[in-house]
Formats: C-alpha cells, structure tokens, sequence
C-alpha cells in the first residue's frame, strides 16, 4: 500500500530551497499515481491479493511542464490494460496557458525562434519550431473554415470613395 502521509522532512532534506515546491508537487502527483494503480490492479505493490486484475510492469518517464517548472513523473506501466493518468493530456502540453501565449505570439507575427525564447523567459525547457507549428495547427485550421464558410443569402453593403487633401490657407 502506499503512504498516507507525505515524508515533508525527506522531501526538504533531498532538495534544495528553489526546488521544494516542484520536489513537493512531483511527490504529490506520484502518490495519486500510485494510489490509482493499486485501484485499478487490485493489490498494492509488491502484494499478494487474490483479487488482482493485473500486474505492474515498471515506469515510463514523461515531463510535465507546469508553473513551478518541468516535473519529472513516472507514469506505472501495466502488464495488460494501459494506465495513463487523468490530470496529464496524452501527448499534449497540459499548461493551457502557455498554448495560449504560444498562439497569441503566432498570430502577432513572432517568429518561432522568438516564441522558444518567449517560452525560456517562462521558465520552461523551451519549444521546437515543429511543436510552435503544430500548436498553431488549430489557429489554420480555423481561419480556412472562415474563409471557404458558404455565403448565402443577400449581403448588403455600402461602397464609400472619397479623396481628401490637406491645403494650407
């Protein structure tokens, strides 16, 4: 079974002053993890349960990029079935945010080497030109179906033509 209690003493005694938040928050998520595992498996780890549904098969690494910085997770892998846990997108950047500022950056007319920039000022690992491109993607997406959307009916309009000359007196 996993731990009730969060060991803060350990936690603060492995890292240093700036990283104990993000140390904390990686902990934290880790122990959700753990105890959705053991839900779904039927037994703790390294238990013997008679209703056992399925058995553990290690980790697999994924960062998250969050507000106190990149957190290292380990995500349980399962022997049959998958896991994957409900607060991370699979292969999305789960920060809304910062998608968001990548697209507003985009749609200013910065360029994707400013936005990798842009994206290290925030404190984050940084972002290739392919992902700024693919998160940009939807934006496209969007402005196409504006421009081939079906006009129909009477669209009434008013042309105006005017010339106007600045003359000294």
């Amino acid at each position: 079974m996993t731990e009730d209690r969060l060991p803060l003493a350990e936690l603060l005694a492995k890292s240093g002053d700036g990283d104990f938040l993000r140390t904390i928050a990686e902990s934290v998520l880790q122990i959700i993890m753990e105890a959705d595992v053991e839900g779904l498996v039927g037994a703790g780890r390294h238990e013997r349960s008679g209703e056992r549904t399925t058995w553990r098969n290690g980790y697999r690494d994924r960062s998250l990029d969050t507000r106190l910085g990149t957190l290292n997770l380990k995500i349980p892998k399962l022997r049959t079935g998958a896991y994957f846990p409900g607060f991370l997108e699979p292969r999305k950047t789960v920060e809304k945010a910062l998608v968001a500022v990548i697209q507003e950056a985009w749609i200013a007319g910065v360029s994707t080497r400013r936005v990798d920039d842009l994206v290290q000022a925030m404190g984050m690992t940084g972002i290739s030109k392919s992902s700024v491109s693919k998160l940009c993607k939807d934006i496209d997406e969007r402005v196409h179906a504006f421009l081939k959307r079906p006009l129909a009916g009477d669209w009434p309009y008013l042309w105006l033509d005017a010339t106007y000359l600045k003359v000294r007196q």
